[in-house]
């Protein structure tokens, strides 16, 4: 079966629709630039002829890209004279805005479709840039790079995330890891390209032109081809068995949530699908990402920085954020490969709860890293453990509530987590600040996500053990069902032969 095959076109759709090879559209890195990229997967014959894989700027990916653009933050640090929390809170209100965004451009996405939504965000993106290249003031960073690039990088973020469910059912973690692969790509240059950028323009010149590259975005946006229009209501998730048995277990379908309300939350409910809320995975899954995003972004963040901090010069720091995405670009793909895999598939959760735990435990080592090479040792191993977080973290909440439920389940999510994504870098900046090292920071930050990984691991063990349950109850039910129906009927032909 072909991967797009839970929603094929229909003729008429196929037949107007020009052919066009498989495409791989990486969008708009964080706040500095988008490429496009061109892939082609193996096809079964006399199926649709377009796949389309879209480069999702989700949250860990998005950090990524950012942590190209913290190459600036020293000089605009020093420029300004603030302190580096100061400066952690361009980033922390980007992301935050971004994630607050998420409801909005869910509803944009369900009424407009991706394409149109994407291109929106590609010039609010360029906008952001080019503007924050006049900024006299750290205010002036905040709103333009922070508010206004945030709400671009939400209306990008959603229609990538939600067009891969669309297109993928079998092999959909394997899509992802390859769509997600796009991002580290481009970052691979990225970081000595904004080093060159600022030493022969300045930090000024250089948002003006990464302003300018950014309205690629735009072109990203128009590869996003729609599948047989717009899918008009709630329709049941076509999945691998998991979603269903996670909706059908916690007793939280779309329907059900639509009867139970009325009033204002009924007329919500048309637009973003709040009973999720009774959803026992999806809960397990925000409350984890909440502790989750509080130490996820501020290592990336002040990685060069802490470079530069031990002595190490501005080209050698910017390579270290080369390093982490060389191995992210390797580790994403391999994730999804890895992921789609029999064995782990249908305990994925596990999976993502163990990327997570890794990932605390790489910062717990990393002030134990002597000089650079420690540093670039750091880079590789915190690469693999970013990009297992990049594959799965999207991936993991569509295993969990399906495709169909997916588009409102990403924008309930980036709303509440927008706190600790505001949260994190300012207080790892604070933590900089008061002890004067950087290493602090890297402890909270790894105990804050070892801690989330555990949490995850245990919540859902305790899931798959309760869906067993309910699975075999629901079983017996049915049974139980068909043996009084099955007794009502002969005591109905009894009483028919007595009379």
């Amino acid at each position: 079966m072909a991967d797009h095959s839970a929603e094929r076109p229909s003729k008429q759709t196929r037949d107007q629709t020009p052919p066009v090879e498989p495409l791989f559209a990486a969008q708009c890195t964080i706040g500095d630039s988008s490429f496009l990229q061109h892939f082609k997967l193996k096809r079964y014959p006399r199926k649709p002829n377009r796949i389309v894989l879209e480069k999702t700027r989700h949250a860990p990916h998005i950090s990524n890209k950012f942590g190209a653009l913290t190459i600036y933050f020293k000089e605009i640090q020093e420029y300004f004279s603030i302190s580096y929390s100061e400066i952690a809170w361009v980033s922390s209100i980007m992301l935050a805005a971004m994630y607050a965004g998420g409801p909005i451009s869910s509803i944009l996405v369900n009424r407009y479709g991706s394409r149109p939504v994407v291109i929106a965000g590609g010039i609010l993106c360029a906008i952001a840039m080019v503007t924050a290249s006049f900024g006299n003031t750290i205010m002036h960073l905040y709103i333009c790079i922070g508010i206004i690039g945030g709400l671009g990088l939400s209306f990008n973020l959603q229609p990538s995330l939600t067009i891969i469910g669309k297109y993928f059912h079998v092999r959909r973690p394997i899509a992802n890891g390859l769509a997600m692969a796009g991002s580290p790509v481009f970052l691979c240059t990225l970081a000595p390209l904004n080093q060159f950028l600022f030493d022969n323009f300045g930090w000024r010149g250089s948002f003006f032109i990464l302003g300018g590259m950014l309205l690629n975005c735009c072109v990203a946006g128009a590869l996003m081809r729609p599948i047989g229009g717009r899918v008009k209501g709630k329709q049941p998730a076509k999945e691998n068995g998991t979603a269903n048995e996670h909706s059908a277990a916690n007793g939280a379908s779309a329907s059900a949530g639509a009867t139970s309300t009325s009033g204002c939350v009924d007329k919500v409910n048309k637009f973003i699908d709040l009973s999720l809320f009774k959803h026992r995975g999806f809960l397990i899954y925000l409350a984890g990402n909440v502790l989750m995003f509080f130490g996820f972004f501020a290592p990336v963040v002040f990685l060069a920085p802490y470079a530069k901090h031990m002595g190490v010069d501005e080209y050698s720091a910017a390579f270290l954020l080369s390093i982490l995405a060389m191995v992210d670009m390797i580790a994403r793909p391999g994730t999804g490969l890895v992921a789609n895999t029999k064995w782990i598939r249908p305990k994925i959760q596990y999976f993502f709860s163990f990327s997570v735990a890794y990932n605390g435990v790489c910062h717990l080592l990393c002030p134990f890293a002597p000089g650079y090479g420690g540093l670039v040792t750091y880079a590789v191993f915190f690469g693999i453990a970013f990009g297992m977080v990049c594959a799965l973290l999207f991936e993991s909440l569509m295993d969990l509530v399906g495709a169909q439920r997916f588009s409102s389940a990403v924008g309930l999510v980036t709303i509440i987590e927008c706190c600790p994504v505001l949260l994190g870098p300012p207080i790892g900046g604070a933590l900089v600040d008061v002890f004067n090292d950087y290493k602090y920071m890297y402890y909270t930050c790894g105990a804050v996500m070892l801690a989330a990984g555990m949490f995850l691991f245990v919540m859902n063990f305790y899931n798959y053990r309760m869906l067993e349950r309910e699975k075999k109850e629901l079983e017996r039910s049915v049974e139980l069902s068909a043996a009084e129906q099955v007794t009502m009927r002969e005591g109905e032909e009894t009483g028919d032969s007595h009379a």
